[in-house]
């Protein structure tokens, strides 16, 4: 069959305007039901030929397996549910996560899906949701705790998951997790080249894994190379406006820091604004150093020194984690960091 013929049988089912189903690929083929449902499935008994046509003709009608009868008939909903903060962000960051998760998902029967979860509500909700409901076969999760119950409940609840970062309990348990210790210390080591001394760290929230990551980085490169902290008592959970004027008010003070790292993209742009309020200039009276996910920080400000963390790529690495803990890979073989990559 050709791709034009196809079209012309395409053209004539749709137009009766009804979901294609496995007995219209079977009509449209000339085929039986089994065959079709097994060509889809990849059998091999299915030749390469009839496994061609049946995708074809699938592509171009639209179909999609009813997920209530997969359920139904294998237990399974086909469904990775990604539960994603949806806060105060201009770069992009869930985008990316989003559109690396979905690369991976497009080769395999599983959909995404987003349950969207405001850092200041109980983070228990939306998990304890999926679990009830059990409207997923995965989830990843993000903004990980040291201590964190989720990973516990979706463990005891033997819910396959991956996390976004990483935890300290003794579970063993998937993630994918950005180097911030590295990220924080290499930003000490490039101020201090710069000849900056006095550093301030805008940081993320205490109750996040990754800020005792951030801070450990940062106390062992200013220990490391001969630089002192100023403190700076706001962290990146903080509304941007609010971001904006505790840094103006450092920078007006008579021992404000001529070095400022920020752990977030969006908290540095707000963080410019702040320095600039304050009649001040990033690359003049001090250099600021911060993460992005995006190269918009180096077009706004290409005097920011910045580190790429490559937000597509975590994505994709935590659907290969969930899909494989899935199909019962042990965890600690679903585990990576990566690292910075910086701009300089």
């Amino acid at each position: 069959m050709t791709e034009q013929q196809g079209r012309g049988i395409i053209d004539r089912a749709t137009a009766t305007k009804e979901r294609p189903t496995l007995k219209t690929i079977a009509f449209m083929t000339g085929l039986g039901i089994t065959t079709v449902s097994r060509a889809l499935k990849d059998a091999p008994d299915i030749g390469a030929e009839t496994k061609e046509r049946v995708r074809m003709v699938a592509r171009q009608l639209g179909y999609q397996p009813n997920r209530a009868g997969v359920r139904l008939r294998t237990g399974k909903t086909n469904v990775i549910a990604l539960v994603l903060g949806i806060d105060e962000e201009i770069l992009g960051f869930s985008n990316q996560m989003v559109v690396g998760i979905s690369e991976v998902l497009s080769g395999t029967p599983y959909h995404i899906v987003v349950t969207p979860h405001a850092h200041t509500k109980d983070p228990m909700l939306p998990v304890r949701y999926i679990l009830e409901t059990g409207s997923a076969d995965g989830v990843i999760i993000s903004r990980t705790e040291p201590e964190d119950a989720r990973v516990q409940l979706l463990i005891e609840q033997n819910m396959p998951f991956a996390t976004h970062g990483r935890t300290n309990m003794g579970e063993l348990h998937p993630f994918h997790d950005f180097d911030n210790e590295a990220f924080a210390y290499g930003a000490v080591e490039r101020l201090v080249k710069k000849g900056r001394r006095r550093i301030a760290l805008l940081p993320p929230p205490n109750k996040l894994t990754y800020s005792e990551h951030t801070k450990n980085g940062f106390q062992r490169g200013l220990r490391d190379f001969g630089a002192e902290e100023v403190p700076l008592n706001i962290n990146i959970d903080a509304s941007l406006a609010d971001i904006r004027n505790a840094v103006e008010r450092l920078m007006r003070a008579t021992d404000a820091p001529d070095g400022l790292i920020t752990a977030s993209g969006s908290a540095a742009i707000a963080a410019n604004a702040g320095i600039e309020a304050a009649g001040k200039h990033v690359g003049r009276e001090l250099d600021l150093v911060s993460k992005q996910g995006t190269p918009i920080l180096s077009w706004i400000r290409p005097e920011i020194i910045t580190a790429y963390e490559d937000v597509r790529q975590s994505g994709r690495e935590l659907a290969k984690a969930v899909i494989a803990r899935i199909d019962g890979v042990e965890p600690q073989l679903l585990q990576s960091v990566s690292q910075p990559i910086w701009g300089d």
